[in-house]
């Protein structure tokens, strides 16, 4: 961690009174004493924000738990070399600042430069982690009855959702680079299918007509998928079922109609 100048200025001044007291008195029991201060000083001094606020966070499974749906091989690459180059650099745009939870900062990312792309892939990418699960433990979770009844009510059924929802994560309509979400407004009483371009995503103002509260999402970036699945994404997007942990959404749901604000994310 890097001190400012302030800081700096006060601990050398601090180190010279230090020196013409031990030169005063330079029995050992006083220079123990006068290091053991200077150490507390030091320790007491408020310092910048380190410029690791975020972190990268392990996932709550190993790199092959999702296999066959998803490859050891690419979550190992998305997750510490794209997800971690997402932390590297919006650690570098917010050195110095006030560390506040990323969640904090997706409001106003539209207009916050490297927040928008890099704040925005921390968040979208430690959300993403936290919904799946091995097949075997997904495979025995489905939708609440709360969340099945918004679903409904929007939908017609589930099996409905999922079609939109593939058809939203199709490449015609997220072209290139995106994420897919299902989300909830603010008030909590509607949920709506959501194609995001980028790192963007529904908790930032200005890519809907309002903000909108994540519950689902699925990365389309081609690094998610292309070394399975190669130039086959609606074939990624239809396997990636049987890894969505819906007890994990479900909370997401409950937690956003509750609070009507965003989920916090790990890292």
């Amino acid at each position: 961690m890097k001190l400012s100048a302030t800081v700096s200025t006060l601990l050398v001044g601090n180190a010279a009174a230090f020196s013409m007291s031990m030169k005063s008195d330079t029995g050992a029991a006083n220079r123990r004493d006068i290091l053991v201060k200077g150490a507390a000083f030091a320790a007491g001094i408020a310092v910048p924000a380190a410029s690791n606020a975020y972190s990268v966070p392990d996932l709550p499974y190993g790199f092959d738990a999702l296999e066959p749906y998803i490859d050891a091989p690419t979550m190992k690459i998305h997750h510490d070399k794209h997800h971690g180059t997402y932390v590297t650099n919006i650690n570098k745009a917010t050195e110095g600042k006030d560390e506040v939870p990323i969640l904090d900062l997706m409001a106003d990312a539209l207009e916050a430069g490297p927040v928008r792309n890099s704040g925005g892939g921390h968040y979208n990418h430690a959300f993403f982690w936290d919904e799946m699960a091995p097949h075997a433990q997904a495979s025995k979770t489905k939708p609440s009855a709360s969340l099945s009844a918004m679903i409904d009510k929007s939908f017609g059924s589930f099996d409905e959702m999922k079609a939109k929802f593939e058809a939203q994560a199709a490449p015609g309509a997220v072209f290139g680079s995106g994420w897919v979400w299902l989300a909830v407004n603010k008030k909590g009483d509607e949920i709506k299918i959501i194609g995001t371009p980028n790192q963007d995503n529904p908790l930032m103002k200005g890519v809907c007509d309002e903000i909108y509260l994540p519950v689902l999402g699925l990365d389309v970036w081609e690094h998610a998928y292309y070394l399975k699945y190669q130039n086959r994404r609606p074939e990624y997007v239809s396997n990636w079922w049987n890894v969505v942990n819906w007890d994990k959404v479900n909370e997401n749901f409950e937690y956003v109609v509750a609070n009507h604000v965003g989920v916090s994310v790990r890292g």
